[in-house]
């Protein structure tokens, strides 16, 4: 078979693979998938269509294996990063699994920051920044706790073997103790002051969504927004700024890259943030 009939056979092979995936059919469009694949191994739209239904299956190695192969061949494949991203989530590999979401994301706004798939990528993105979170979190309070538990030991025991030998200074011995747990007490309380979730500063909020930034752009007036969120206004609306009412077009916006490296630092410290009404 000639290449050009190869590719031709694979590409209608491929679209019955989208027709049975319409209807539920997942196995019937993975045995059409790999058809195209056999046919076709160098094109990564079938590997990524492929993982797709593995992926509907849970059949999450298989998803790997597939997003693999299609990022060998397109490493910027928006859907091939993602799914890679969402079945290392599924093994456990949080870090892993963060970063390949963070890429599909990067790549994904370069694409089309109005997508549907930009959207659905940052949901994920934030619940697993979330759960990292709340496991180091867990792991950091353990770990304080017991941290704390061990000086509150040491000043006690410090305190009753001082004792004898201060006597007639037993309240001035015991009022010290007492400063010193107190003092332990502030200290340990700052140490986790970090995971205890609190209001997110408004400089760090859209004035649309009221939620933390995603993706802040400036405005030729000054005011920043999130950019799907304006861009969606500036479509559907009208072309001029919802604050300031001046003629607004989406050539003129420009990323904020400082708040945008800010809201990051923000995040980075404050995991809790990530958590999603």
């Amino acid at each position: 078979m000639s290449p050009t009939t190869a590719a031709k056979q694979a590409e209608l092979l491929r679209q019955d693979g989208n027709l049975y995936f319409k209807k539920d059919r997942f196995a019937a469009a993975i045995d059409a998938y790999t058809e195209a694949i056999v046919l076709c191994p160098n094109v990564p739209v079938y590997w990524t269509n492929r993982a797709l239904c593995h992926r509907k299956r849970s059949e999450w190695t298989r998803v790997e294996e597939d997003c693999r192969r299609a990022i060998e061949l397109d490493h910027r494949s928006v859907k091939a990063h993602y799914m890679l991203g969402l079945a290392l989530l599924q093994k456990r590999e949080f870090a892993e699994g963060v970063k390949e979401l963070e890429k599909a994301l990067d790549l994904g706004r370069g694409a089309n920051p109005k997508g549907y798939m930009v959207e659905e990528i940052w949901q994920e993105l934030a619940r697993a920044k979330y759960l990292l979170w709340e496991n180091e979190s867990t792991r950091r309070s353990w770990e304080l706790q017991n941290l704390k538990e061990a000086c509150e030991a040491a000043l006690k025991e410090k305190y009753f073997l001082d004792a004898p030998q201060t006597e007639g200074y037993v309240d001035e011995n015991a009022e010290s103790n007492l400063d010193q747990l107190e003092a332990l007490e502030r200290v340990f309380s700052k140490a986790a002051e970090d995971d205890n979730p609190t209001e997110v500063p408004d400089f760090l909020c859209c004035k649309i969504t009221l939620d933390i930034f995603r993706d802040p752009v400036i405005t030729p007036s000054g005011v920043t927004y999130e950019r799907a969120v304006i861009l969606d206004h500036l479509n559907k609306v009208g072309k001029f700024d919802p604050i300031t009412r001046e003629p607004l077009y989406p050539t003129q916006l420009v990323s904020n890259l400082a708040l945008k490296e800010a809201v990051k630092t923000y995040l980075d410290a404050h995991g809790w943030a990530y958590k999603m009404d």
